[in-house]
């Protein structure tokens, strides 16, 4: 079994776009993009975020995190149609001012417990 089936992987993806557009941002990512990316075949989940704050302006206000099961999934031909489909690419892509993406394999879990 190839080492990357064995490990949990999320795709992190840190967006910003000017406080005009968010409105469309936010409707569009949650009713069409991550609708559209979790039909991808690898796709596990997706979780979206609004920074609360941060010690740096360079920080974006937006992260999704998305669990996939290859570090591939996010190259594959699925992807790139199901990120071209809808009203995003046109509406919302133009517009964003800060576009990171990076894949993530755990390392190690930690979880606290009570008495």
């Amino acid at each position: 079994m190839p080492e990357h089936e064995e490990k949990t992987w999320i795709y992190v993806v840190q967006l910003d776009i000017p406080e005009e557009h968010e409105d469309t941002f936010n409707r569009l990512y949650d009713e069409d993009h991550v609708p559209a990316l979790l039909a991808v075949p690898g796709v596990r989940s997706c979780k979206r975020y609004r920074l609360a704050w941060a010690d740096s302006e360079r920080m974006a206000r937006y992260l999704t995190i998305y669990e996939v099961d290859d570090p591939e999934v996010p190259k594959s031909a699925a992807w790139r149609t199901a990120s071209m489909s809808g009203e995003w690419p046109h509406l919302v892509r133009p517009h964003l001012t800060t576009r990171l993406h990076g894949m993530f394999h755990e390392l190690a879990v930690g979880e606290r417990t009570w008495p």
